[in-house]
């Protein structure tokens, strides 16, 4: 049984956007005056709608407070780096620009809320740029699994080589002929991406759940269910 590639049926770029923003523990925010690195420093609702929490006393906030007519020029990139230590470890990159402007509520003296009106957003994965319409964002859903994505995949990496073997059995024996490795790469509700590590270069390869998971706790029946399909296949990893 063969499968397609990693452009297979899985989040749409919204969701993707969604999910990395909400999972990403940083971001790196330029104006037009200075780049910031910021770290646990923006939370994002259920909406979709973006927040930076900047302490009052930062370089940020200053510039955020002096800016014409309160609204400060932005642009906001997350890089989606996998968990996992394979070649090539980003993902995807979002971009989102717009304006911040202090919100209408402030949550604490020492912390300027600013919260983003954004004008654009943008994903780049493999190479390739494509703009995401805001009302998609913000009627898309963060991956249920998004932010157990790590530690699941890290875990399977480490402690379940035998997973990863049988599950790259669905693949085309044709791209593990030469694999130096196979390594878990992305989890989502829609399935999980393997990566084929060869001596020069990678493949990635996708494989769909049978059904997509609700949460976390519907990984275990899915994997047993591929892994059931696996053990039919008739060729096996050289």
């Amino acid at each position: 049984m063969a499968l397609a590639d990693v452009r297979a049926t899985g989040p749409t770029n919204a969701e993707r956007i969604r999910s990395v923003m909400s999972a990403s523990t940083s971001l790196s925010l330029t104006t037009g005056g200075n780049c910031y690195d910021l770290i646990a420093m923006h939370t994002v609702d259920e909406q979709g709608r973006l927040r930076l929490h900047a302490p009052a006393d930062s370089p940020l906030a200053a510039e955020a407070v002096c800016a014409p007519r309160g609204l400060l020029a932005g642009l906001l990139q997350f890089t989606d780096i996998a968990p996992v230590a394979v070649r090539d470890r980003i993902r995807a990159r979002v971009t989102l620009s717009g304006r911040l402007t202090p919100a209408d509520v402030q949550s604490a003296p020492d912390v300027l809320v600013l919260r983003l009106e954004a004008v654009r957003a943008t994903i780049e994965r493999d190479g390739i740029a494509e703009d995401v319409r805001l009302d998609e964002v913000g009627l898309a859903r963060t991956d249920p699994l998004a932010a157990e994505e790590a530690g699941m995949l890290n875990h399977l990496d480490r402690d379940h080589h035998d997973v990863v073997a049988g599950l790259s059995r669905l693949a085309d024996a044709r791209l593990l002929r030469d694999a130096r490795h196979v390594r878990p790469l992305a989890l989502d509700r829609y399935g999980l991406t393997l990566r084929c590590e060869y001596a020069r270069g990678h493949h990635d390869i996708r494989i769909p759940f049978p059904v997509p998971v609700r949460d976390a706790a519907g990984i275990g029946a899915q994997i047993d269910r591929l892994l059931s399909q696996a053990h039919g296949c008739p060729h096996r990893r050289p």
